[in-house]
């Protein structure tokens, strides 16, 4: 079935495209732009600038009125870069730094500083681990699923034990997992599993818009608190600017949904508004999750046409793993509430019966990623698959702007003879990370990396597939954001049956892709070429 929709996909994709290139010229109408101009994005964006100018040039003004001063912050911008260097972060994102820091002596020192100290940032961070703390009993690894772990793969269980000691993530067994190679596919499944709820469903998302996708789900939830049910919903804070009403919390406890904004984007400057909540996660009842890349907006589930096709994937469990995106939910939640939940009231119920058909074997691990701690496990997961693999990694990302770690993950796992394959969109939803991705095309494809692109449209998908065993599926891209600056999540799939799922509908994905040369990088428009590589030098800060 899966194979049959994608081949309908294929046979419709010049259709897509034609329908992309109708919709291009109307990115906006006039009384879109008028909302924006005088709405809050516009106050939002013009306090921030303003800020920023002043900043900049009371920087300015002591540069050139109090020469003592200078040199004191230019004495202060040597301590700041021997600072950076000898700090434990990504040598990337210290180059970064150190670039404005040396250029701008008193602006580019004063910054990071004001940036480093955040009070936000910090204390959220400690009400993080507090709560960690909290759920860590209800995340223990069990021992006997770890000893049949290290029977079948020695390699998986000493990931799955750095997952749970430095990430506080167990593996699970008993939990099946079906994989969705479109959102359009993963859609009325959600609403169906969302109709059966019966004690709770949580859902926290990046971006949700008013449109087909948010108004059938809005009528669920609402149908669902009004029997009873509690209903929690979270959305990042960025979607006040620009896709959803600022109040709209407030709105939503009118339908009996207990709802909140992570992080609201405020007109002040301040460090912790860069940490984004990238997650995409559904729970019900304790016994079933989703996650990946689709958000609830209608380009997800092509209702709308942006990028052309819209191709994105999701992943929905059932079983015992579910429990590890329970807890990421309330971990997440709680972070601004000051009574503590009582966790165990929301696992799954011992005398729940799932459905005999699932096919529940192989190991499941849900997991997420803080941008707060000092551990990139996600990164940790892609570049474990890659120095892992044996015969072929496959992977579908959105975006591709890589640090030196990856980099050499990828092209070490080429140069082993490894299949290293990856999928890119054809058509950009962001022109600047297009830029960046095309300026590693030629150093990848050199060391025998195959690139792909998409080119019905948009690749939203975040999939790596290696071996027949192993596969993640998440909201995890192939960028500093969501490998360093943004919260996140995934699950990852050893010898589960939607690992072969998941491959294939890369298989099938192949099939209307363009292999991206050598020649492709030469011929590619030199100002182009310059632009990503200007790009590159400040691409963990973007």
């Amino acid at each position: 079935m899966m194979l049959a929709q994608q081949q309908k996909t294929g046979d419709e994709t010049m259709k897509i495209q034609e329908e992309w290139e109708l919709h291009k010229p109307k990115k906006k109408t006039w009384g879109r732009l008028l909302r924006v101009v005088f709405g809050r994005t516009a106050f939002v964006i013009t306090a921030l600038l303003i800020q920023f100018i002043i900043l900049m040039y009371s920087f300015q003004w002591l540069r050139e009125h109090v020469f003592y001063l200078y040199g004191g912050f230019v004495g202060l911008s040597a301590v700041v870069v021997i600072y950076i260097i000898n700090k434990n972060q990504n040598p990337s994102y210290q180059l970064s730094w150190i670039i404005p820091v040396l250029v701008f002596p008193v602006f580019g020192a004063l910054f990071y500083l004001f940036v480093e100290t955040q009070p936000g940032t910090r204390a959220i961070d400690r009400r993080l681990k507090d709560i960690i703390e909290e759920t860590k009993p209800l995340l223990k690894q069990q021992p006997e699923v770890m000893e049949r772990l290290y029977r079948e793969s020695r390699g998986t269980a000493r990931l799955a034990y750095y997952m749970n000691e430095y990430g506080g993530y167990p593996i699970w067994e008993n939990t099946s997992a079906q994989y969705f190679p479109l959102g359009d596919d993963m859609y009325p499944v959600l609403l169906k599993e969302l109709k059966k709820a019966e004690r709770y469903i949580f859902m926290e998302y990046f971006i949700v818009e008013k449109g087909e996708m948010w108004d059938s789900i809005l009528e669920i939830l609402k149908e669902k608190a009004a029997s009873g049910v509690e209903v929690r919903f979270m959305y990042d804070g960025m979607c006040s600017l620009t896709l959803m009403p600022y109040g709209y919390p407030k709105q939503m406890e009118k339908y009996g949904i207990h709802c909140k904004m992570f992080s609201p984007v405020r007109p002040v400057l301040s460090s912790y508004q860069n940490n984004r909540d990238h997650r995409k996660i559904t729970v019900i009842d304790g016994h079933t999750a989703f996650t990946g890349g689709v958000n609830l907006a209608d380009e997800y589930i092509n209702r709308k046409v942006r990028f052309g096709h819209w191709k994105d994937t999701a992943i929905m469990l059932k079983g015992d793993a579910a429990t590890g995106f329970l807890m990421m939910f309330l971990q997440m939640w709680n972070i601004t509430e000051h009574e503590t939940d009582d966790y165990t009231r929301y696992l799954c119920k011992p005398d729940y019966r799932y459905p005999a058909e699932l096919d529940r074997s192989g190991f499941v691990m849900p997991y997420g990623d803080s941008p707060l701690d000092n551990e990139t496990v996600g990164q940790h997961v892609y570049m474990d698959i890659l120095n892992e693999s044996r015969y072929y990694v496959h992977m579908m990302t959105p975006y591709l702007i890589l640090d030196s770690d990856m980099i050499t993950s990828l092209t070490f796992a080429a140069k082993r003879g490894i299949e290293t394959i990856i999928i890119m969109p054809h058509i950009p939803d962001k022109i600047y990370a297009y830029l960046l991705a095309r300026s590693y095309y030629a150093e990848l494809l050199q060391a025998g990396v195959k690139i792909y692109e998409y080119t019905p449209g948009f690749v939203h998908a975040k999939v790596f597939t290696s071996d027949n065993t192993k596969a993640v599926v998440g909201s995890i891209n192939m960028d500093y954001r969501s490998l360093h600056l943004h919260f996140e999540c995934a699950v990852y799939l050893f010898r589960n049956p939607a690992v072969q799922q998941a491959e294939a509908d890369f298989q099938e994905t192949l099939k209307h892709c363009q292999e991206i040369t050598l020649e492709d990088c030469r011929t590619y428009p030199i100002p182009k070429k310059i632009a990503g590589k200007v790009l590159r030098l400040f691409a963990p800060l973007m």
